[in-house]
């Protein structure tokens, strides 16, 4: 999914630039000096999105894309119907949780597992400390993967006090010279969020609105944000999402990309063990109280291998 053509010779007037918003074929193209375009893609495909960098052509007060130049990453989820990319070009891709609403534990593990075999650093928030006793239930929910490794981050964004502006200023020092994709469930606090980090943010989500003909409150578009006048670091911010299909990862290569599991791969009886039922599985040996693999981490791994397994059976 991230491979491009490379426009090797580029067309008489032809700009190179960056994609700052989509909203359906609409795009927006920013130039090195700043000046933002409405842009459509050539032909019916599109192929686009935030985070690419582009070739396009000026036609009238508008512009056509030429060409997607080649990308370090894509992310996106599959599933049987449909393929939905996210963003390209990614440095980490913040998941924001909140206390409430609950988070989906199968939602978020497929978050993750889509960003680690995009090679995009993962990064978690948990949002609203201040909804107790919800909070500490969630945070104890996300030991396991604070055990594994992941960075877990406690954040509370209202008030405006010296509590949250903590929380904020340890999210930032993540977040700068970085770009960063922002997803999550709705009601999880995005919106303050991207608000709080980027004071000019409603001035921009109308801006981008005139420019590509849309309403001031559509909720289907992603939008790049930058942190700083510097632009040393941005946040793309992304609608959020209820299903994430992983149909685009083999089931054989799953654990690889789960990293509780990762380091018992390739340490199995068998070279070809797909970790469910064979004698001498190492990430079977080390599911608790054996090992430091919770049971309920290897029982989504089930789950996951037989959806995909499913997904390529003829």
């Amino acid at each position: 999914m991230n491979r491009r053509r490379d426009a090797a010779a580029p067309p008489p007037g032809a700009h190179d630039g960056l994609v700052v918003a989509t909203y359906g074929r609409h795009l927006l193209i920013e130039t090195a000096d700043r000046t933002r375009t409405r842009c459509h893609p050539r032909g019916k495909r599109q192929e686009a999105v935030v985070g690419d960098r582009v070739r396009w052509t000026p036609s009238g007060d508008e512009g056509v894309i030429d060409a997607v130049l080649p990308r370090r990453n894509l992310l996106f989820r599959q599933d049987a119907l449909r393929t939905k990319m996210f963003a390209a070009n990614l440095d980490q891709v913040l998941v924001l949780l909140a206390a409430e609403p609950t988070f989906a534990e199968p939602q978020l593990a497929r978050a993750l597992i889509a960003a680690r075999q995009a090679g995009i650093e993962p990064l978690i928030a948990l949002n609203k400390r201040d909804v107790q006793p919800a909070f500490a239930e969630a945070w104890a929910r996300l030991a396991p993967y604070r055990a594994m490794g992941e960075t877990v981050l406690p954040l509370q964004l209202q008030p405006e006090d010296a509590a949250t502006a903590a929380d904020l200023a340890a999210l930032t020092e993540r977040l700068r010279g970085r770009v960063t994709l922002v997803m999550g469930a709705s009601g999880v606090g995005k919106s303050t969020l991207v608000n709080r980090l980027v004071p000019h943010a409603q001035a921009d989500t109308q801006a981008i609105s005139r420019a590509l003909g849309t309403g001031r409150h559509t909720t289907t578009r992603t939008t790049w944000y930058w942190l700083d006048d510097g632009h040393g670091g941005a946040l793309i911010d992304s609608p959020g999402f209820h299903e994430f299909g992983l149909h685009h990862i083999a089931p054989e290569a799953l654990a690889r990309w789960m990293p509780d599991l990762a380091p018992y791969v390739g340490q199995c009886r068998f070279h070809n063990c797909t970790h469910r039922r064979e004698p001498g599985c190492a990430i079977q040996a080390a599911i608790a109280p054996h090992g430091p693999v919770a049971p309920h981490r290897w029982r989504l791994y089930q789950d996951l291998y037989e959806e995909l397994a499913a997904a390529r059976a003829p």
